[in-house]
């Protein structure tokens, strides 16, 4: 376990997660289920563990956690094969024993103040949005919205929602079953047609969704994203111009993701001026326009 300096920092647990099931999905995604107690009972939307995908590989890869359940001490992981690591973690079986190092990092931390969440998640930064709008979802007090984004098959079977959401251009009605079951609104954004989907990127569809709303709707909303870098910059141009609060988690390559190595560092404006944050422990949540600024315009 770590020092206890930072709340967030007292309860990483180095343990053996025994796999409870390994999902294949299309397009060399998968869905990796650990028995892993310890990090379920403290992990939070926005955490990730460092996962060792092989005995004799001696760097970790760190993976956003997509859902944690703490009754039944499992946590899920969605990832994709993109190198070595990631190959040899998929050819991990029901028995096999994966060692992880979790929960990690600073969460999402929804205010009050705002009930009507936009979560924006890109490619592999949707499972983040998944474990966040389950926590969402059990307090009437929250109404959110999901919108998730890729340019690879959806790693999931989507379905038309009947959920319906005033503001969603005509024909966009492909959804996350998941979510549908669960009662949350959710949306699917591609440059590749998919059926149902919204033609364009995710922002563009949260746009035409905000410009339905009246200013009252507006002032109640708070983004949260998790994707690659252009994403969140151009979420942050969205909730500039739309004076929206806005929390993005970064993704950034790491090596020891318990804040020894500084590898993962990233230039942050804060009330003192600039300083260099490590991803790992400092996030890898932070505010979007502590990170991208005001004049992030990239797509």
């Amino acid at each position: 376990m770590t020092g206890t300096d930072k709340p967030h920092r007292g309860t990483i647990f180095a343990e053996d997660g025994d796999v409870v099931s390994h999902e294949v999905l299309p397009a060399d995604q998968f869905v990796l289920r650990l028995h892993a107690p310890y990090c379920a009972e403290s992990a939070t939307p926005g955490s990730f563990a460092h996962i060792q995908c092989d005995p004799l590989l001696p760097m970790r890869r760190p993976l956003s956690i997509m859902r944690a359940n703490p009754e039944q001490g499992t946590v899920d992981f969605l990832y994709k094969v993109v190198g070595t690591g990631t190959r040899l973690l998929a050819t991990r079986k029901t028995g096999d024993t994966v060692n992880l190092l979790g929960p990690i990092g600073k969460p999402f931390q929804p205010n009050r103040e705002y009930p009507r969440p936009l979560l924006m998640g890109g490619g592999v930064g949707i499972p983040p949005m998944v474990f966040l709008a389950e926590t969402l979802k059990q307090n009437d007090h929250w109404k959110p919205l999901v919108l998730m984004g890729s340019e690879i098959p959806f790693p999931f079977q989507s379905q038309p929602s009947h959920i319906l959401m005033p503001g969603m251009p005509e024909g966009t009605i492909a959804t996350l079953p998941l979510l549908e079951d669960w009662g949350v609104p959710c949306r699917l954004t591609s440059l590749q047609g998919y059926p149902g989907c919204y033609d364009g990127y995710i922002t563009g569809l949260a746009r035409t969704w905000l410009d339905a709303l009246t200013s009252e709707q507006r002032d109640e909303i708070e983004i949260f994203a998790c994707g690659p870098e252009p994403m969140l910059a151009a979420v942050t141009d969205l909730a500039v111009d739309y004076d929206l609060p806005c929390q993005v988690s970064l993704e950034e390559y790491m090596a020891c993701a318990v804040g020894g190595c500084a590898g993962c560092t990233v230039r942050v404006e804060t009330d003192a001026g600039p300083a260099m944050k490590r991803v790992c422990v400092d996030g890898p949540v932070f505010d979007a326009r502590s990170v991208f600024g005001v004049n992030s315009k990239t797509c």
